[in-house]
């Protein structure tokens, strides 16, 4: 007898029932079905948490400062009576002040990591470094600190490796630029950049940018107060012979003064508009924007007339395009002295980085938004514009609208693709629907806003603002009022602060 142990067929294959085959195939495609159908039903008016990447901001509560992170966590602990400084808020280095004497105006830092411990040492002192952009606002340089030590500054890096040894008298970042650091030695003014490379030596009485680039070189003043321009390269641009030289760049051309004369020069010293105009707004191209007189026009470098010295007030926009006044309103001209928009606006500005400009008439409460091609896109209140995902928030009456910058009309759903829930209106109320439009917070609060970087929305009943999160679940009732913040915003149980340079929140 043969061993079968283990085999069902013996001799000829086994033949399959196809009809049963199928049946057995369409009932677990129904079974699979029917389960789906079921989760959705259990889980449509649901939704996942926002993932949200870690950053570090202060913390103001009971009178004491400390930090949180993104999530609402309490990283270093509310202890200190000065705002902790976080230079950048992706990175955990936190300079922390303590032992103040108000009396004697003294007192420590010390610079702390996300697990409390102290990570820069052996100096009597580690701050920020501050800088200011053209409109004042605050920040801090996010490479580099500045360190003292027996009464004499250097820089160190986050990690506390030292860039530029402790022996200057001052070292400040230069206004609006980036990258640079104006050194003081022997009363003398030096400069050097960001990796604690010298750029020029400390010989000068006075050192400004260029312009708001580093790239375009500084404007350097000697003992005799003659001035010239030495490049990033450590290049001498321009010979340092200049009565004076203005904080203007356009197409490798400077404007100085040389007596009592202004007029433009290149690198290799040709001279051009001597005697041309009294001052210079912006070079562009080979179009140079000039003041005489108190009036406005365009010359070219050579002394052609584009635009007649004429107008209020003039600014360069785009291309050969240039906004300009005429009898107390704005309008746009061209190269050519054509006038491509009407000065019929009260205010107008050109916004460079999205591509149009921007206008009001007087009265008028909303903006007009007008493309490079002049035309009227649409009028509004800009309410939010990000540049960074491409899109504008505009108010238009009650209704707030979303729009690329082609000023094409798209939903929140579509431009907002890493959020987890979608502000919404319906009958006067605010609520927050899902990807797929469905409601999972119902319309009963009067005002509110959309999800933010940190996954919570806030939201607004009987004057009070609160918050929800993610899921859309309220995690602060409103209570509120915030009536004196520019800025409504939550991160879990915290609220944005009021002074906005101070980037920092409080409950």
């Amino acid at each position: 007898m043969s061993n079968s142990r283990g085999r069902r067929y013996q001799g000829s294959q086994p033949k399959l029932n196809i009809k049963k085959v199928i049946a057995v195939i369409i009932v677990f495609i129904v079974i699979i079905m029917a389960i789906s159908s079921i989760k959705k039903m259990f889980s449509g008016n649901k939704t996942n948490g926002k993932p949200v990447a870690n950053a570090y901001y202060s913390v103001y509560t009971n009178g004491k400062w400390g930090v949180i992170n993104s999530k609402g966590e309490i990283i270093i602990n509310p202890e200190y009576d000065e705002a902790i400084i976080i230079p950048d808020n992706k990175k955990d280095v936190f300079l922390c002040t303590y032992d103040v004497d108000y009396s004697k105006n003294t007192y420590k830092t010390k610079v702390l990591n996300s697990k409390g411990e102290e990570i820069i040492t052996g100096y009597d002192e580690i701050t920020a470094l501050e800088n200011y952009d053209s409109s004042n606002n605050l920040s801090y340089e996010t490479d580099v600190l500045l360190a003292k030590k027996n009464e004499r500054y250097g820089l160190v890096d986050y990690k506390g490796a030292e860039l530029l040894n402790c022996e200057y008298e001052s070292i400040e970042a230069l206004k609006g630029v980036a990258k640079s650091f104006l050194t003081k030695k022997d009363g003398k003014f030096g400069l050097v950049d960001n990796i604690g490379s010298i750029i020029i030596d400390n010989n000068y009485k006075a050192i400004k940018p260029v312009s708001e680039k580093y790239e375009n070189g500084y404007i350097v003043t000697n003992s005799s107060n003659k001035k010239g321009i030495i490049g990033r390269d450590k290049s001498e641009v321009l010979e340092i012979k200049y009565d004076d030289i203005k904080q203007i760049y356009g197409s490798d051309l400077y404007v100085v003064k040389e007596g009592k004369s202004w007029e433009v020069v290149n690198k290799e010293g040709a001279t051009y508009l001597k005697d041309k105009f009294s001052d210079v707004v912006s070079i562009n191209g080979e179009n140079v924007l000039v003041k005489q007189n108190g009036k406005y026009g365009v010359l070219t470098i050579n002394g052609e007339q584009k635009i007649a010295i004429k107008y209020d007030d003039m600014k360069y926009a785009f291309d050969n395009n240039y906004i300009y006044k005429e009898n107390g309103n704005y309008g746009v001209i061209n190269i050519n002295a054509e006038t491509v928009l009407k000065p019929e606006y009260e205010t107008l500005i050109y916004r460079e980085d999205v591509g149009f400009f921007e206008a009001s008439k007087k009265g008028q409460a909303e903006s007009t938004f007008i493309g490079q091609d002049f035309t009227v896109k649409l009028t509004g209140i800009l309410s939010e514009l990000n540049v960074t995902n491409g899109y504008m928030q505009i108010r238009t009456g009650s209704e707030y609208k979303y729009y690329n910058f082609k000023f094409e009309e798209k939903t929140n759903i579509e431009l907002l693709t890493t959020n987890t829930i979608f502000l919404s209106k319906k009958d006067g109320k605010y609520g927050y629907v899902n990807k797929d439009g469905v409601v999972v917070v119902d319309y009963i609060y009067d005002d509110a806003k959309e999800q933010n970087e940190f996954g919570y929305a806030s939201v607004k009943k009987n004057g009070m603002w609160g918050c929800i999160n993610s899921k859309g679940e309220e995690v602060i009732t409103p209570a509120y009022k915030l009536e004196n913040n520019y800025v409504i915003e939550f991160i879990n149980k915290w609220h944005r602060g009021e002074d906005l340079n101070l980037n920092y929140y409080t409950d």
